[in-house]
């Protein structure tokens, strides 16, 4: 089953997409995804989108200085229709710059 695993610093008062340019970013079919996310300090925001769909608003990810563990910190399941754009943006407010890591494990609806 296909992964995604993004790792990116946000600098202080960044945003990144997280996903951005992966081969996965766009399905060609319907699919399931189940979705983790982490940033390694307090501070920061993550906003989950499929195409025009807001699967999850702004929140604070959980902080930890590892990828999401697999599965107990894969809170946001959910389908997502071909040609919807997967995209976890990033924000970081705060005065230093934050690694955000996140994964995406894709599947059969």
């Amino acid at each position: 089953m296909p992964t995604i695993w993004a790792e990116t610093s946000v600098a202080a008062g960044g945003t990144a997409n997280l996903f951005n340019g992966s081969l996965y970013e766009y399905p060609r079919a319907a699919r399931g995804v189940s979705l983790g996310t982490t940033a390694a300090a307090t501070g920061c925001f993550t906003t989950v989108q499929s195409g025009s769909d807001t699967i999850a608003e702004e929140f604070s990810p959980p902080v930890a200085t590892v990828y999401p563990v697999i599965p107990d910190q894969f809170y946001m399941p959910f389908n997502q229709a071909p040609n919807q754009r997967l995209k976890i943006n990033v924000r970081n407010p705060t005065g230093g710059a934050v690694i955000h890591r996140a994964i995406a494990i894709l599947t059969n609806p």
